[in-house]
This record gives C-alpha cells, structure tokens and sequence, in this order.
C-alpha cells in the first residue's frame, strides 16, 4: 500500500494585492510551518519522496518543517490574483472580500475553464499537470509528501471525486494553513481519498489562533 501526503503551505501575506505580494509567509506561517513538521516527526511520518511547489512560500514552508524537498513547479498554485482582475477587467466581476470568496471563486474557475479570462496558463494546462502529478505519485508502497496550495489541493479532489468546478471551490475554501490531507494507494495505484483537512498540530486550544485560511 501507498500513500500521498498533501500539506498546504503555511499563511501568507493577507494583505497582499498581488501574486508577487502574496508569496511569502507571515510569522505565524512559519509557526504553522514548524509546527506541522515538529508533529510529523514526532509521529514518525518517513517518506520515500518529498516534493515541493517551487513558489517562495512553498519553499518556506518546506525549511520550517525542516525538509529537504525536490521542487516541481506543478504543484505551483494557479494566479487567483491575476485571474480575478482579468475577470473584473472582462465581466465587470467586483474583486473578492472575505465575505464573497464563495460566491466569486468559482466564477473565476467557470470563465477559466470556457477561456473567457485569461492566466499565465490555461485552465486546460492546470488541471492536466495536476492529473500528471498525481498519477506519477501514485505508485503502490511507495509514501510521497508534497507540499503545496489549496487550489492545487482542490484539483486533487476534483479529479479524485468527480466534483464540477462548483464543488472543488466549496471544498477550497474552507482549507486551513498547513492541513494535512492523505490520499490511499491501493495495489492497482489507484489513490482513494483516505483524509481532508487534517490540522492536528493545531488542535490544542492554545493554538486556537493558528488555525487560519488565508
């Protein structure tokens, strides 16, 4: 049997306007970060191969739970930022606040995916390096952690569960900073959905404050 370990990355800049502003980790990420790799070492988490995002969050992430990762850019997170402000630019779409992520992610994913908005991909080359990714990973007796972003997780469950671009987003939203989420890998290398949003080196109430989405 095998298995894949999702981690999403640490918290970020929440005051970010941009990509560029958004790619790095607040203090409390690298908390976060530190103490998800304290946890999983403490619970004797080995793995046969670590990978991670090659974003500068990613990469803090990784460092703060004192990891050596290869990087592989596919499990970079898409350009949400950039996304928004080309649907704004062609839909008059307002650009999201806390309170109307629900409704505006995915309005985002609805105009990617009909190529009606523009990124530094297409929605087309998302989904597909992910699909990739996760065949490669998913290779019996074998155990791989990657680190990673939500709608890199969301694109996971998507293609694992069949979910239309609707329900990938309900499920992305609500994903904590450095999560935990398993996927099994049975002897046809078929990953199955083991595990979702898993925080429990957060779980203590002194931590209460840790527990963050964005």
């Amino acid at each position: 049997m095998g298995d894949i370990v999702l981690v999403r990355h640490g918290q970020a800049n929440t005051h970010a306007t941009t990509e560029e502003d958004y790619d790095r980790l607040s203090d409390l990420g690298h908390q976060q970060a530190a103490w998800v790799g304290a946890w999983m070492r403490d619970h004797a988490y080995e793995f046969d191969h670590i990978l991670s995002g090659t974003l500068r969050r990613h990469r803090e992430t990784a460092a703060g739970m004192k990891i050596e990762a290869e990087e592989d850019a596919r499990l970079n997170e898409i350009e949400y930022y950039t996304l928004s402000h080309s649907l704004l630019a062609i839909k008059g779409e307002p650009l999201p606040s806390h309170d109307t992520y629900p409704d505006h992610m995915p309005k985002v994913f609805e105009a990617w995916a009909a190529a009606e908005i523009e990124g530094a991909e297409t929605y087309e080359n998302f989904e597909t390096r992910i699909r990739d990714l996760l065949r490669e990973a998913a290779q019996p007796g074998r155990r791989v952690l990657c680190v990673t972003s939500g709608g890199v997780i969301g694109m996971v469950l998507r293609h694992l569960l069949d979910l239309d671009l609707r329900a990938m987003s309900d499920v992305m939203l609500p994903i904590w900073n450095t999560s935990i989420h398993r996927l099994h890998v049975g002897p046809d290398a078929r990953p199955v959905l083991s595990g979702f949003n898993a925080i429990p080196h957060l779980e203590h109430p002194e931590r209460a404050h840790a527990r963050t989405h964005v």
